[in-house]
């Protein structure tokens, strides 16, 4: 496994840093351990795979331009063995190119040239999911299943079914979906939405929310996810389109 340790903190958060470049690595890894946090770093896709399996990490930074293995496929196989926040990182800022990574299995991503600040700001908010998931999951154990026909959302084993198919959704997707499922055709500002979903607290990520409803879209049908131009989204139960 190609990869290095940076150090440890009594807070017990570790990031793996998957990144070819040494210097952008180095400087990544040198800012999270500034946060207080443990960073590893692997240089290629392959060795996150091995690095993601050994480690467990909280939380994963992800290039997708990588060596041996690209950032997305090894995306795929981590988040397949085990679920875990991805953050990708991308040289291009190409829509296209964030729908593919987040159908991959991330939650998030951030296009180079990025300032330090905002992504340490990420990756608190994808920490802070991750522990508001524990408590949601817990509370979700008695709530009742979102049945429109055709789709079943089910809260408490967070599954999601089309047309008696499972539908293999991201944990972010699958907090979006819901999240405006409880509220069918009611419109949620993409600031809204970035709060209750992403634990955002500015309007900074909105193209974010964007990105996931085109993923959502691409899982789900183009027209269960309805867009009001300039404020935000709603949900349109099947039953209600086919009526």
């Amino acid at each position: 496994m190609n990869s290095t340790t940076i150090r440890r903190d009594t807070t017990h958060r570790t990031i793996l840093v998957v990144e070819d470049e040494p210097t952008l690595a180095t400087a990544i890894a040198q800012r999270l351990t500034a946060e207080g946090w443990t960073a590893r770093v692997a240089s290629d896709g392959a060795s996150a795979v091995q690095a993601a399996a050994q480690l467990k990490p909280d939380l994963i930074i992800m290039d997708i331009m990588l060596p041996v293995m690209d950032g997305l496929e090894a995306t795929k196989r981590i988040v397949a063995e085990r679920p875990v926040p991805v953050l990708i990182l991308t040289a291009r800022d190409d829509e296209a190119d964030k729908v593919i990574g987040l159908g991959a299995g991330a939650d998030d991503y951030m296009t180079k040239p990025f300032s330090m600040r905002e992504l340490i700001a990420r990756c608190k908010a994808l920490l802070r999911r991750v522990e508001r998931a524990k408590v949601i999951a817990k509370n979700s154990e008695n709530e009742k299943i979102l049945d429109f026909g055709s789709l079943i959302i089910d809260p408490a084993q967070r599954l999601v079914t089309l047309d008696d198919q499972q539908i293999h959704l991201t944990p972010t997707e699958f907090d979006l979906l819901a999240t405006l499922a409880r509220k069918p055709r009611s419109v949620l500002t993409r600031e809204k939405l970035l709060e209750d979903v992403w634990d955002w607290v500015d309007a900074s990520g909105t193209r974010t929310v964007d990105s996931h409803v085109k993923a959502l879209r691409h899982k789900l049908g183009s027209d269960m996810i309805r867009t009001v131009h300039g404020v935000g989204y709603a949900f349109e139960p099947p039953e209600q389109r086919a009526a």
